[in-house]
């Protein structure tokens, strides 16, 4: 069975940075795109970054230039950089990585979530 284990979670004063990793481990074979959620409370669970097995990235237009997501793949292990982060940005954070077992074809698996609490 493949998991996805996520850190780097906390508190934040407005402004400041923080770092999130999500190593998935298990039978894998293969792990394609990979990507970070996020949903605030009261809201959907929205998109905030992904990164193809190839380096290629897509943001979401409100963390366009403020965060990096970037991947070690001798790891596994995904992350996103978050810099000038705002109260806006106060979230459960979620990862996502489409991985191909020795038994199964492609699917998407999802992290237990991290808190990001950004204070003003």
């Amino acid at each position: 069975q493949v998991h996805l284990v996520e850190s780097g979670g906390g508190l934040v004063q407005a402004g400041g940075s923080l770092r999130l990793s999500c190593a998935a481990s298990g039978s894998i074979f293969s792990v394609n795109a990979m990507g970070w959620y996020r949903q605030a409370p009261g809201t959907q669970r929205e998109l905030v970054a992904t990164i193809t097995s190839g380096g290629s990235t897509n943001y979401a237009d409100s963390v366009k230039g403020r965060f990096t997501i970037f991947r070690d793949n001798t790891k596994n292990t995904v992350y996103l950089q978050m810099n000038s982060l705002k109260p806006e940005d106060t979230a459960v954070y979620y990862c996502n990585a489409r991985i191909r077992t020795y038994v199964t074809m492609y699917d998407d698996y999802w992290g237990q979530g991290t808190q990001v609490t950004v204070s003003s």
